[in-house]
């Protein structure tokens, strides 16, 4: 298991990592943005798939993409990001999991599914577990 490092381990010398946020519910994203930017992150959120697909800005250190959305769902949104060369990890979220949710997310090179009740702590970790990971590859 690797350790995941707090966010005191980014320091001013070191560039503050990047995550965008997919998801349709306003509130999960207010309390998304506070979460990630008090442990160090620069956050940038997005109500739907396809006003991520429509950035052209510089791609994020990470994804955090909601599941079930209206336009497009969390794991199509990846596959669609992968195509258009977006290769930062994804950590998908969800308050709809099944038995085959995980399955899927694999196949779509997603390697974390974090149940929306327990979006803090579990949900930090895998960030930056998949943003230190990308960075040994």
């Amino acid at each position: 298991m690797i350790e995941v490092s707090s966010h005191r381990a980014w320091t001013s010398s070191s560039p503050q990592p990047t995550v965008f946020v997919v998801d349709d519910d306003a509130a999960v994203l207010g309390s998304l943005r506070f979460l990630l930017e008090t442990d160090g992150f620069a956050v940038r959120t997005f109500r739907s798939g396809t006003a991520l697909l429509n950035v052209s800005a510089p791609g994020p250190d990470c994804y955090v993409i909601d599941y079930k959305m209206p336009d497009i769902n969390g794991i199509e949104l990846t596959g669609r990001l992968r195509k258009s060369d977006r290769d930062a990890p994804v950590v998908l979220i969800t308050g709809y999991p099944d038995e085959n949710i995980s399955a899927r997310a694999a196949t779509a090179g997603i390697k974390d599914v974090v149940l929306k009740p327990l979006l803090d702590e579990n949900l930090v970790k895998c960030i930056r577990r998949a943003i230190q990971d990308r960075t040994r590859a």
